[in-house]
């Protein structure tokens, strides 16, 4: 079809043209051309513009679909060492030597650092000499048993040869040997006894001095400071040639070698709400995300406290995380997120194409084979992070608005635009 503006040019060289006493008919005949073609022109655009508002709008959708969902509980923490100490001194003494510094990774029983006690070292060899002198006492009381036994035998095998020679004759041993004899036995026997308390009072005294010495000999032990557990060196408070006092007391005040942390195994503690308190588990697997990181760990609930806090209405709960390259570090923050229920092939629509309207119930807009909405009512069930159960009212397949529903009205025609759904694992 020819445009309107196209033909006011060549109407124009028409009349130019033309002869004069034909001019005026010429010209009536060019305006009714014009005047047709300029209407049909007209009529042409204005079906034109009438075909495209009648077209049906657009609506995204998506599709009914079964998936498995889960409902997540999730909740910010940071993490902490699984413990940590202030390492004290037992004994007070000087740093002679210090195997550590900040950052310094130890093993459990290494040595952190060995102090200078001169006066326990001098306690300790007076001990030794103390053993030793008790050890000479009970081998000279051994001895002298020896030399009691033997003279008490040769005194009693005496009495009684003289006891029994007067018994077959009496008139051949006088009474006053005999009881000399008698007397020496008893004596002899009475020196035995004694040699054998002395003795035992020996052996006494020589477990009085190993006692004493092996006391020394631990507290000595002390001067060298070793780890209790596997960790890291997080601040080192004493350096070589330091005083440390002995670290025996209840004042906050004493000062310490280092302090300790055990950064091998982590552990978050994170309130549980109280809805989700009966679906806590012992040895319950969870996945702990470290934004600063950007990685996923595996975490582990190892104990709860079996009671919610009245004022928060949550749960004290600690979930351990394996840390054997050192890749955590205390204090970072963590997201823990703790399976709560979970169901297996249902029916779901993401949360944006459901307008919830009530405890277990919702709205959709379903679109039909021939594009036209309809209000359709539903009853959910589980709802997770994206996606949402639907128990009735849709099968699988149908086209449900995704998105806002206030610009679709039911009984409106749309041409349906799908739109791939999000689907939980």
């Amino acid at each position: 079809m020819i445009a309107t503006n196209n033909l006011r040019p060549r109407l124009k060289s028409l009349l130019i043209q033309a002869p004069v006493g034909a001019g005026y008919r010429h010209f009536r005949f060019i305006a009714l051309v014009f005047s047709f073609m300029a209407f049909g022109n007209l009529t042409g655009c204005s079906g034109a513009h009438s075909s495209a508002e009648n077209a049906p709008p657009e609506a995204p959708v998506v599709k009914v679909v079964r998936q498995n969902l889960s409902d997540n509980l999730e909740i910010a923490s940071e993490f902490g060492p699984f413990q940590e100490v202030d390492v004290y001194a037992k004994v007070s003494g000087y740093v002679r030597e210090l195997n550590v510094d900040w950052g310094t990774r130890v093993r459990q029983g290494q040595i952190l650092a060995v102090l200078e006690v001169p006066e326990l070292q001098q306690q300790i060899a007076l001990d030794e000499a103390s053993v030793r002198r008790s050890e000479s006492d009970v081998e000279r009381a051994r001895d002298e048993i020896s030399r009691s036994q033997s003279a008490y035998e040769v005194a009693h095998l005496t009495y009684t040869r003289l006891a029994n020679v007067q018994k077959s004759q009496p008139d051949l041993v006088a009474q006053e040997e005999i009881d000399v004899a008698k007397g020496k036995d008893l004596e002899a026997n009475a020196s035995l006894s004694a040699a054998k308390n002395e003795l035992a009072a020996a052996e006494q005294a020589l477990a009085v001095s190993k006692a004493a010495l092996a006391r020394d000999q631990a507290i000595y032990d002390y001067t060298r400071i070793t780890a209790p557990f596997d960790g890291v060196v997080t601040r080192i408070d004493a350096y070589k040639g330091a005083l440390l006092p002995a670290g025996t007391s209840s004042n906050k005040g004493d000062q310490a070698l280092c302090h300790l942390s055990q950064n091998t195994l982590l552990r978050l503690v994170i309130p549980v709400p109280e809805r989700a308190v009966p679906d806590v588990r012992i040895g319950q697997p969870v996945d702990v995300s470290v934004s600063s990181l950007k990685k996923k760990f595996t975490g582990k609930i190892i104990r709860y406290s079996g009671q919610i806090d009245m004022e928060t209405r949550t749960m004290h709960t600690e979930v351990q995380v394996e840390n054997p390259n050192y890749e955590l570090v205390p204090g970072m923050y963590a997201s823990v997120e703790i399976p709560i229920r979970t169901v297996s092939n249902v029916l779901s629509l993401p949360v944006q194409a459901v307008r919830v309207n009530g405890e277990g119930k919702g709205i959709v807009l379903l679109v039909g084979p021939d594009g036209r909405i309809d209000r359709r009512d539903v009853s959910t069930g589980l709802e997770g992070a994206s996606n949402v159960e639907i128990l009735s009212g849709l099968q699988e397949g149908d086209l449900v608005v995704f998105g806002e529903q206030n610009q679709f009205r039911p009984g409106e025609t749309v041409k349906p635009q799908a739109i791939q759904p999000v689907k939980e694992e």
